[in-house]
Order: C-alpha cells, then structure tokens, then sequence
C-alpha cells in the first residue's frame, strides 16, 4: 500500500513537473544556449570537453531527461545524469561535447499517447508512424545543426535518455537511423514493432524491475524483438530498482566505456 501510494505520487511529479534541488557545482559546469526554430524555442545545456579547442573534432552525446523536467528553465533537465560528466576522472577519459535539451511542458519527446485512469494511473500507447511532436522537432532541429559544427564528430554521434526521454530515444534511433554510433534508453518504451528501425544500433537498454511508473515489460518486449531479428542489444534489469532505475544505470562503470568505444 506504501510503495503504491508513493509511486502513485510520483507519477504526479512527473506529470506535473516539479521542482528538483539543483547541484550549483553542476549547473555551472554546462553552458546554457537556445536553439531557435520559428516561433519556438528549445533550452539546452552544454558541457565542453576541458581544454576545448574549436578547431578541433569531438564525440557529441545529447541526453533526454524524464517528463518531471519539462520546462524552460534550461536546468531542470540536469537533475538526473549530468553530475556523472562534470566528474574530473570522467571528463579525463572522455573528452567529449555533452548537451542536455530541455523538452518544453507542454510537449513530450516521443509520439505516444498517454491515458490516465480514475486512480491516477497511467497508460502509454506508443505510435509506429505519425509527426514529430514540438519537442522532438525542435529536438532534431538541435541535432541537425550540431551534426553541421565542424567540432562535432561524425563517426561519435550518441543518443541516451531515461523514462520519457528513454521512449525519445528510442524515437529518435527510428527518425535518424544513420546518424548515431551508439545509444542507451533507461526505463522507456516503444512499440516492438517499431524496433527493425534501429536493429542495427548498439543499444544497451535499462530497466528496474519492480518499475510501476513505466512498466518493465515494455523494454524486455523491445530486447526481444531486437533478439529476433538477429540484433544483440545489451540489456541490465535491476531487480530491487523501481522507476529510478537512472540511478544504477548511471553508476555503471562499464557504461560510458562501451558507449563511446563504438564509432560508425
């Protein structure tokens, strides 16, 4: 009863968008710029390798926050995975571009279809086809013009994301199936059918199995899938994680390793 009133709550938070105490030392860390598409407006966070040299080339990795981040605030969204690359040891070894957008409240970064029923709970109806929503466009607008800054590597173009950001990822391997070289979706979702887009990705999927936000089974349903034609995803479900399972993920030693050693 404990456990479902507190996820309950927290599938609220995440509706509705909460504030989240911020790390100073973090926010300070990434540079906040907006990108600009007609009438409407994106946020983002940039983190630069130190040591930055413009005339130089660098791996690019965009990371897609929760729905509980939406905004405008350009900050919300480095709540969750961004102390990880402020890190002296992690910048060290990884010298690379790290940008967090922030989706607006209003939108979502996948094409999904939510309903919530008389007790709060929610569903999710995932699209195989149809238009981009605001975020995601304004996403890939984002994408395509840091896919043009001569200090973007090409061959290192990664995608990660966790829940709602996790299903944007997910959406994103499908709308620009040749641009990444690797990616990571924690606690998302998709239709498994969708999953022969991006069967072809080195993807390593993430999950807690005791999640009731967003259920587990929708990213053992997309490993299988991915296993059946022929793909080998890595995949790590916590069984004590519930729907913060972004917590473990991001403490994985082994993860930024295998992420950017692959190279298109």
């Amino acid at each position: 009863m404990i456990r479902t009133l507190k996820y309950t709550l927290f599938a609220l938070f995440l509706s509705f968008g909460i504030s989240h105490a911020q790390d100073k030392t973090v926010v300070e860390a990434f540079e906040a710029k907006l990108f600009v598409k007609g009438q409407d407006t994106l946020p983002y966070r940039i983190l630069y390798p130190r040591d930055y040299d413009a005339g130089k080339s660098y791996p690019v990795l965009f990371v897609l926050h929760g729905a509980g981040e939406r905004g405008n605030n350009n900050q919300s969204q480095l709540v969750h995975g961004a102390k990880l690359f402020v890190a002296s040891d992690i910048r060290n070894d990884y010298p690379a571009i790290v940008i967090f957008p922030q989706c607006p409240s209003d939108s979502y970064w996948s094409n999904v279809h939510i309903q919530t029923d008389s007790l709060g709970k929610r569903s999710f109806h995932f699209q195989k086809k149809g238009k981009p929503t605001k975020g995601m466009k304004l996403f890939i607008g984002l994408l395509e013009k840091t896919l043009k800054e001569p200090t973007t590597k090409l061959d290192q173009v990664y995608v990660g994301g966790l829940s709602m950001g996790g299903m944007g990822t997910y959406e994103t391997l499908r709308r620009k199936p040749k641009v990444f070289a690797a990616a990571f979706a924690i606690c998302g979702g998709d239709l498994p059918s969708n999953a022969k887009k991006y069967k072809h990705m080195p993807l390593w999927i993430f999950h807690g199995e005791r999640d009731d936000v967003v259920p587990p089974t929708f990213s053992h349903d997309i490993v299988a899938e991915l296993q059946h034609l022929g793909a080998q995803p890595k995949s790590t479900f916590y069984p004590e994680a519930d729907h913060n399972s972004w917590d473990p993920a991001f403490a994985e030693p082994d993860l930024l390793p295998w992420l950017f050693s692959n190279k298109k």
